[in-house]
């Protein structure tokens, strides 16, 4: 039956082509090509951008993607007719449109898009696509009418020191109304482009998937810094749980190293490598034992007058291999060394030799 069903739509097609004059059929197979030769492929709104404005959008998106401007009948055909679903692009062509396709991803084209979009004036009927404000300071224009103008507009005006000056920041009008001829007059001479001009994505289709803009204006430097925490986060699990991988196994043997050798000098294991840490020890315990006794007569000759030493931080005799560790891993240390202290040096002769 799929087979029979795909022969008809064959036909019809061919039946509607054939319709169409010679130059149609031509431009329909030659977006038929277009939209066959990419990876991904979107309608973008071009309303209200001037034609030499297009051209060079064109000409900066060529190498990355193609723009082809087209009527709408005929795009409608074409996307038709290369189905594979890219056809669902066609609810999508009302209005002026144009179509767009690239072999990068559709975020890079969304990204590229946005980018490529240039501010420009507004003009009176536009609906505003954000709050206006004039800012404070020097508009630069002589006292005149134009004070007038601008208080009628409702931005706070006055003449002060030889000029025309705005007092302080004036929203004269707010996101989604529209733009009156007198405003427009007013951004006009006063430079103010409110606007943004470029190349809108309503939809793009690609490998299979219909994207709308929202699901592509994604803030790369947040995903970027939630992937080098994620990466963080479970790193510092993985050597907290002692979980070896590549990544981690050189700190997991650096920790284990440090726990290791402050064992041996709790225990006072006389293990060669242990031997200089040790004697450094029991030499800063002797000092610090002869300087608690007060009788010098009881102590001998190379003793007498010893200071104590300073007392160590408590992290120098425990080498800290990770800054990672978390708190949670000190308290299931501590709770090992408890459980530890009753096998006595049995278990520490088989660790060290």
């Amino acid at each position: 039956m799929s087979t029979t069903t795909e022969i008809e739509r064959e036909t019809e097609g061919e039946r509607k082509t054939e319709n169409l004059p010679e130059w149609k059929r031509e431009e329909v197979d030659d977006l038929v090509d277009m939209l066959g030769s990419y990876s991904s492929v979107g309608i973008v709104n071009i309303a209200g951008i001037p034609s030499r404005q297009l051209q060079n959008m064109r000409r900066d998106l060529h190498g990355s993607a193609e723009l082809r401007v087209s009527r709408n009948t005929l795009l409608v055909r074409a996307l038709e007719d290369v189905n594979d679903g890219v056809e669902q692009l066609t609810q999508h062509v009302a209005g002026q449109v144009g179509v767009i396709g690239t072999n990068d991803n559709p975020f890079g084209l969304y990204k590229q898009l946005e980018e490529s979009k240039t501010p420009a004036p507004i003009g009176a009927g536009e609906v505003a696509p954000n709050d206006i404000v004039i800012p404070e300071g020097d508009t630069g224009v002589d006292p005149g009418p134009f004070v007038g103008e601008l208080q009628t507009v409702g931005a706070a005006a006055r003449i002060q020191d030889g000029s025309i000056k705005v007092t302080e920041d004036s929203k004269v009008l707010e996101a989604g109304e529209e733009v009156s001829q007198d405003l427009a007059n007013v951004l006009s001479e006063l430079g103010i482009e409110p606007k943004e001009v470029g190349l809108d994505l309503r939809s793009v289709y690609s490998e299979g998937i219909l994207f709308d803009p929202e699901d592509l204006a994604i803030d790369v430097d947040e995903y970027r810094a939630d992937f080098e925490a994620a990466a963080a986060g479970a790193r510092n699990l993985s050597i907290n749980a002692v979980y070896p991988t590549a990544q981690t196994a050189p700190a997991l043997l650096s920790k284990a190293t440090g726990e290791a050798k402050s064992l041996g000098l709790f225990a006072a294991i006389e293990d060669e490598a242990l031997m200089p840490d040790l004697v450094s020890k029991a030499d800063a315990q002797v000092r610090a034992l002869a300087a608690a006794i007060d009788d010098e007569e009881a102590l001998p000759e190379e003793l007498r007058g010893v200071e104590a030493p300073a007392e160590p931080a408590e992290e120098s005799q425990e080498e800290q291999p990770d800054e990672e560790e978390t708190e949670a891993d000190a308290d299931a240390e501590e709770s090992e060394d408890d459980e530890d202290d009753g096998d006595g040096g049995e278990g520490l002769g088989a660790m060290f030799g």
